[in-house]
């Protein structure tokens, strides 16, 4: 079991180097940034082709094909701003929630039509969301960061 020990300036509470915790955070949170941001840049020019494709995979599916048409409008554009913001983190906690959400409706339907394939690959990227949500301490090198440290100096 771990144990916790006294958290210092230059160590977590569980003894790692708080400057690596910070960097791999950072890491992380931008490769996600960048898998989002370019699931919707590659799908925002061909919306149409996207509903068209999401309108055939859930169409045994009890859920009309209307909704689902409005749904897989709006992903992509959510997609790519979340993506976008993640990266860069600015309103890293508002676009991870924002990403949760998206995950939650998008479980919904993969799970509708029993495809637990792409439900349990959705799993791994709610965990991965969890990681980043929950270690919103360690967001230092990010826009986020920078304008918090701009408005300490400046108070």
């Amino acid at each position: 079991m771990l144990e916790s020990k006294p958290q210092t300036p230059d160590r977590t509470n569980l003894g790692l180097k708080t400057r690596d915790v910070v960097a791999a955070y950072t890491l992380l949170r931008i490769v996600v940034g960048i898998n989002y941001f370019n699931h919707g840049a590659t799908r925002i020019l061909n919306i149409p082709g996207f509903m068209d494709a999401m309108a055939s995979t859930m169409q045994d599916s009890w859920i009309p094909e209307f909704l689902v048409r409005i749904n897989a409008a709006l992903v992509p554009p959510v997609e790519l701003i979340v993506g976008a913001l993640i990266t860069i983190g600015l309103f890293t906690r508002g676009a991870l929630i924002a990403c949760f959400i998206l995950m939650a409706v998008l479980m919904y339907g993969i799970t509708i039509i029993q495809n637990w394939d792409g439900a349990s690959s959705q799993l791994i990227y709610n965990i991965v969301l969890f990681i980043l949500l929950a270690g919103l301490g360690f967001n230092r090198i990010s826009v986020d960061g920078w304008l918090r440290s701009k408005s300490n100096k400046s108070s």
